[in-house]
């Protein structure tokens, strides 16, 4: 989660969905581009040496927020490639489209979770940020779309790339669940949610049933006694049972929290045992977690360049930040920098089966290879905090006012447990 007080990011968003289906304009492949492999029709290759150098009065961007990298002011969606290999990832037959939108209502924030058993994904709406409609008095939402009912809007549509709307039904929830931000699984059959808290309601890690009557077992609301600031984001390691979350400050920087009582930091929950204990910080603000796919690699987004009402600073982190995972403790050792992302800051990540890495940013889901490369974007003009693979070859998109869905080449890094 991070705070999005910003109308200028959500106007966007809107007008990206309301223009998906003007026509695409598109450049022919400049220099670098591999001549073997054909764009797909909604993409565009921006070779890195056509704007290496700018000049002296070169069109320079001021901020990283307000200011998207789009130099062939094409209309989003689409996909922007900047090496060859994202095309590896896209196929030939890539596609985007607005499947889901609310131009009043950030209904699709985070917590992004595929639920193979009914083809559906959930998600929660933004928690105490612009258009969440949620706040110190009011809890966020949770809800769900059918991935059935999109692949029969978009049939319907034929080949254009215009979007659908689908329905979006909410969960019912009980009150334990309080402004949840982050998802992963399922967890025997289970959604595994973390929960922001709200006012003196505590942060929290819960299993929830995805069916009526949604019933909910809360797993950890506290460390030693003392309230977590503000749960973010959470994954289950590969090989293990085990979950990895993170706490950061943003519930009191979005008003809906008190002050904090801890550092943002990383935990290692064992569910069976309820232990619970730090295995990462030094963070600004810890927000997005993942795993490489022999789990001996995390991944941690530091997203200290946004920091809610008191503003963005561009020389705080955006940064993906790499571990080695010790085999015995499961601490986070040898940190480094995985990527410093171009615009907005880098909220929730995934991985896909070759390893290569997605996040949410404030252009739309950035991509980067195993070694940190920026192979393209999917670029929707607007903020994406999060992301999921549903299956193989189909990636669903939050974009807070609306769900972007890609059909791609790339096939999924195994989420759920067992």
């Amino acid at each position: 989660m991070v705070a999005t007080s910003s109308t200028i990011a959500v106007a966007i968003g809107f007008a990206a969905w309301a223009y998906a289906a003007s026509s695409q304009s598109q450049s022919a492949p400049q220099p670098g581009a591999t001549a073997a492999q054909s764009l797909p029709p909604q993409a565009v290759f921006v070779d890195p040496r056509s704007f290496a150098v700018l000049g002296n009065n070169g069109p320079f961007r001021e901020s990283s927020f307000t200011q998207l990298f789009n130099p062939t002011n094409t209309t989003p969606p689409f996909f922007q490639v900047f090496h060859a290999d994202f095309l590896k990832i896209l196929g030939p037959g890539a596609t985007i489209r607005a499947v889901a939108a609310n131009p009043t209502f950030a209904f699709a924030h985070e917590a992004p979770i595929w639920l193979p058993d009914t083809d559906e994904v959930t998600f929660a709406s933004n928690d105490g940020g612009a258009l969440g409609m949620s706040d110190i008095d009011h809890n966020n939402q949770v809800s769900k779309i059918s991935l059935k009912e999109v692949e029969a809007a978009i049939a319907k549509a034929g080949r254009s790339h215009a979007p659908v709307n689908v329905s979006v039904t909410k969960l019912e929830l009980p009150d334990t669940i309080q402004m949840t931000n982050g998802g992963t699984g399922p967890f025997f059959g289970n959604l595994i949610l973390v929960n922001s808290g709200r006012g003196p309601l505590p942060p929290s890690v819960a299993l929830v049933n995805p069916s009526p009557p949604h019933n909910a077992t809360v797993l950890l609301d506290n460390f030693f006694g003392r309230q977590f600031n503000s749960l973010n984001d959470v994954k289950i390691r590969p090989g293990t049972n085990t979950l990895f979350f993170t706490d950061v400050t943003y519930g009191f920087l979005n008003h809906f929290r008190p002050l904090p009582l801890m550092p943002n930091q990383v935990y290692r929950l064992e569910p069976d045992t309820r232990r619970v204990r730090v295995v990462a910080d030094g963070f600004d603000r810890c927000n997005g977690i993942a795993f490489s796919r022999d789990g001996k690699t995390a991944f941690v987004t530091d997203t200290g360049a946004n920091a809610g009402f008191l503003g963005n600073n561009q020389t705080q982190p955006a940064t993906i930040y790499a571990f080695d995972v010790d085999p015995k403790t499961e601490a986070f050792t040898n940190r480094r920098v995985f990527a410093y992302v171009d615009t907005g800051i880098a909220d929730g990540v995934q991985l896909d089966a070759e390893d290569n890495l997605y996040a949410g940013c404030g252009d739309g889901v950035q991509v980067w290879n195993s070694e940190g490369t920026l192979l393209g974007k999917f670029f929707l003009g607007t903020t994406s905090a999060n992301l999921v693979f549903a299956g193989d070859r189909r990636l669903v998109i939050m974009a807070e006012t609306a769900i972007y869905f890609a059909e791609i080449a790339a096939r999924a890094n195994k989420l759920f447990f067992p």
